[in-house]
């Protein structure tokens, strides 16, 4: 199985912006739910950062809670 690259280290970016919507709707399912590391691939480092800009923008209305 082939190792998938963290998408942030890739890009060397080194903030997750929580008001880049479109970035953080990669990083969703259909239900709006967070993807796990093993699925989307990210660093536990920009995992966490994009948990928490995810979290951020849901309650600043950028990003749903759910999606039906």
């Amino acid at each position: 199985m082939e190792q998938k690259q963290c998408y942030f280290c890739t890009n060397n970016t080194q903030t997750v912006d929580y008001k880049n919507a479109e970035m953080l709707k990669r990083f969703l399912d259909t239900h709006s739910r967070i993807v796990p590391r093993r699925h989307n691939g990210a660093c536990s480092l920009h995992q966490r950062k994009l948990a928490r800009a995810i979290k951020r923008a849901r309650i600043m209305a950028i990003v749903p809670f759910i999606t039906s």
